[in-house]
């Protein structure tokens, strides 16, 4: 096996890196060979919080005593949570300012002030209404949705009381966050206390930390990604499920390529709406090329998949390789997870790297901002740079033969009617058929890739085991991709590689075994979804209650970690992969993988092997429908006309 093999279970991936590395272009697989983790970072065990240190704290050597205090006289303990926390409250503001960017874009289309967006879906925008307490009684949809927009930016700089969403929770659920004071009031107070707690001298108890850590990481789960999410879907339209492709191979020769990566989906969904327009059409023709072909790139793609279908060139450790085929015109790039690498390879080809945010920007690449109040003009501009840009191409393209079609677009909404149908949508076909055993539990399945594991081969791995065990798993972001790639988006993989009770229901509904969710701040819609089966009735009267576990296996981003906290805190049996940043701290570790459990019923695990760690969901899931009294197989009773009658 070369080098390239053993980075990646992808021969799309593998193939661009034999050509980037005969080429010797820098990559993040090459750069990651010549740098190692620090040892001590690794476990957190170092704090640079004050210039008296920074205090490397290693674990002690058998036998070896060893004082583990910073200089100030700090715990391991309280340097470890100080570091987990910080990194929740990075994700939580990645996530909300995100979400800040797409309530401030919703409140100007409904203004009527920003350029190409409207109000697409009004059915849901009456339902967020009503979660924000908006009376909309005789009001049209302008004015719902402008009283939603500035209801909603009120939730950031909120000081004191509930976020709106909370109450969307079970009471239960409600209830213990309460109790234990980590009921989240605003978005940016949660990050921002975190920030002062953890200055130095300030917060020095580790549980005392990590309570304000979970309060912060609830403001992300059911605060900001939820509202970016459901506002996402009023503008740009609810996903339904969609046929598109995967992989490098959705690249072309003959056509203007452009990729969107990034994570904000305003200006993708605008290229999609310029990509359309006559006069591109004929610009596209004038440089000889035969269109021009959008491509998306990490969580930007999952947004423009599941609403149009536009294919999806890769996953995060794809990013720069796609500049490798050397037949990329133009890559625009907004916020989060975007290698400030992409601009050395660009540099190799005839690409233009176009910064598009006002938050982000890399050295040598072309910035052209993008703002909602003429955002279609921006998207034509940058579309007639990529045909421009065409003819220049100064080495021959080499696109890998490899894509797959896939189905996308699983919101909350669309199962509910997959199950129900228009008039009766419903969660109780999904409940009785946990109930009854053909569907033995639910795993989400998300996060990133990490290039210190072989690309994309955990996902697969865990998914495969699980769906395997008749295990329905939902998945989002990079996880979603790599499942893809791997052909278990589509409703064939259930005969392929699902256990026999979870590919009858897959088969009778018409669904893959595997539901692509959407982009990694649509993890929210996993929430929902959760919430929807406790009120459907049978499986207890708390998220904790499910029989439900969740994953990240090859998590790299600070966002994964906010995620995962707001999965925990809201009941979840929660396993990452890779790394795990608190093992430099007994106490703190144990607080979260065992202590967390009797406090929100919900816990961490770490495990490095993604088959170990199915299988650790799927125990936990064995003993969630133990305590429901589902673990037997109900027996399967074909009713006659009198008993359908009993019905009633």
């Amino acid at each position: 096996m070369s080098n390239e093999q053993a980075r990646s279970i992808d021969k799309a991936t593998v193939e661009l890196l034999e050509k980037a590395r005969k080429e010797e272009i820098s990559t993040v697989f090459s750069r990651a060979d010549r740098i190692k983790p620090c040892p001590i970072g690794a476990e957190d065990s170092c704090c640079k919080v004050c210039a008296m240190g920074p205090c490397r704290l290693p674990r002690s050597k058998k036998g070896e005593q060893q004082e583990r205090t910073g200089v100030c006289g700090a715990t391991i303990d309280t340097i470890v949570a100080r570091n987990f926390a910080r990194k929740v409250a990075a994700g939580t503001a990645s996530h909300s300012d995100h979400a800040r960017e797409v309530v401030e874009t919703f409140l100007k289309t409904a203004r009527g002030e920003a350029q190409g967006f409207a109000i697409k879906d009004e059915v849901k925008l009456l339902e967020v209404a009503l979660d924000f307490g908006i009376d909309i009684e005789g009001k049209d949809a302008t004015a719902i949705a402008t009283e939603l927009g500035e209801k909603a930016l009120n939730e950031f700089g909120r000081q004191h009381g509930e976020l709106a969403y909370t109450k969307k929770a079970p009471l239960k659920r409600q209830e213990i966050w309460r109790k234990y004071g980590v009921m989240p009031r605003g978005i940016d107070r949660e990050v921002v206390e975190i920030m002062h707690r953890t200055h130095m001298g300030v917060d020095q108890d580790y549980r005392h930390i990590l309570l304000q850590t979970t309060r912060c990481a609830l403001a992300d789960g059911w605060g900001g990604s939820m509202i970016s999410t459901d506002l996402q879907d009023i503008m740009f339209g609810t996903p339904v499920p969609v046929l598109g492709s995967i992989n490098l191979g959705v690249l072309k020769e003959d056509q203007v390529n452009v990729i969107v990566h990034g994570h904000e989906p305003l200006l993708p969904e605008l290229l999609v709406v310029a990509s359309r327009d006559p006069e591109i059409k004929k610009l596209t023709e004038e440089v000889g090329a035969k269109g021009v072909n959008l491509a998306g790139m990490c969580c930007s793609a999952n947004e423009v998949l599941m609403r149009h279908g536009i294919p999806c060139a890769g996953n995060f450790l794809q990013q720069e390789l796609a500049l490798v085929t050397g037949a990329v015109e133009v890559m625009t790039v907004d916020v989060q997870c975007q290698m400030q690498g992409l601009q050395g390879v660009a540099e190799c080809f005839h690409t233009k790297l176009i910064t598009t945010s006002d938050r982000a920007m890399i050295e040598g690449a072309t910035h052209i901002e993008f703002h909602p109040e003429k955002g279609l003009e921006t998207a034509k501009q940058i579309l007639k740079m990529a045909i421009e840009n065409y003819p220049k191409r100064r080495h021959a393209v080499y696109i890998p033969d490899h894509s797959r079609d896939i189905v996308a677009g699983f919101s909350h909404e669309t199962i509910n009617y997959l199950l129900g149908g228009l008039f009766r949508a419903s969660y109780r076909p999904l409940n009785d058929n946990i109930i009854n055993g053909r569907i033995r539990g639910v795993a989400g399945v998300v996060g990133c890739n990490n290039v210190r594991t072989v690309h994309d081969s955990a996902h697969i791995a865990m998914i495969r085991e699980l769906i395997k065990n008749d295990v329905l798993v939902l998945t989002t972001g990079c996880a979603a991709m790599a499942c893809g790639k791997a052909g278990l988006l589509t409703p064939e993989a259930a005969r392929e590689y699902a256990g026999s009770g979870l590919a009858e229901v897959c088969e009778a509904v018409g669904i893959p075994p595997v539901l692509h969710m959407g982009a990694c701040v649509d993890n929210s819609r996993i929430l929902v979804a959760a919430t929807a089966m406790v009120k459907e009735g049978g499986l207890g009267d708390d998220i904790s209650d499910l029989p439900a576990a969740g994953a990240a296996p090859e998590w790299m981003s600070e966002k994964a970690l906010a995620i995962g906290q707001y999965f925990v805190a809201s009941g979840i049996f929660t396993i990452f992969g890779t790394t795990w940043p608190t093992v430099g701290s007994e106490n703190v570790t144990r607080h979260l993988f065992e202590e967390f459990e009797g406090m929100f019923k919900g816990t961490w695990a770490y495990e490095q092997d993604p088959v170990k760690g199915a299988r650790l969901m799927i125990d936990h899931i064995d003993k969630k429908r133990k305590a429901l009294g589902i673990d037997k197989a109900g027996e399967r009773v074909l009713f006659d006309m009198a008993m359908r009658r009993a019905l009633g």
